[in-house]
């Protein structure tokens, strides 16, 4: 299995959290509250967590490649809803296979 966790600082994280969430949940199945959502994309797993100040996400597959592709997608997105900040600084941990 591939992980990669990732951290935006923002005093905003509980907002992007359910923007993001709102937003995929027109094409995907999505859990979510104030401080911790879930997303299941086709190929893998992002759950989110917001604190006062920062957004962390995890995101879990089965292939490096979705991974990479999925972490850039959170990150493009996250910068929409952030406009007023982006670019937020997006900042990844290497990529772990299980």
């Amino acid at each position: 299995m591939a992980i990669a966790t990732g951290r935006a600082k923002t005093a905003s994280g509980s907002k992007y959290l359910q923007q993001l969430c709102k937003h995929w949940g027109h094409k995907f199945e999505v859990e979510f509250s104030q401080t911790r959502g879930q997303v299941r994309f086709p190929s893998a797993v992002a759950t989110m967590e917001a604190s006062a100040d920062a957004l962390l996400v995890v995101i879990e597959t089965d292939d490096t490649e979705s991974v990479e592709r999925l972490k850039e997608t959170v990150a493009n997105h996250l910068d929409r809803f952030a406009f007023r900040e982006a670019p937020l600084p997006f900042e990844w941990s290497a990529t772990e296979d299980r």
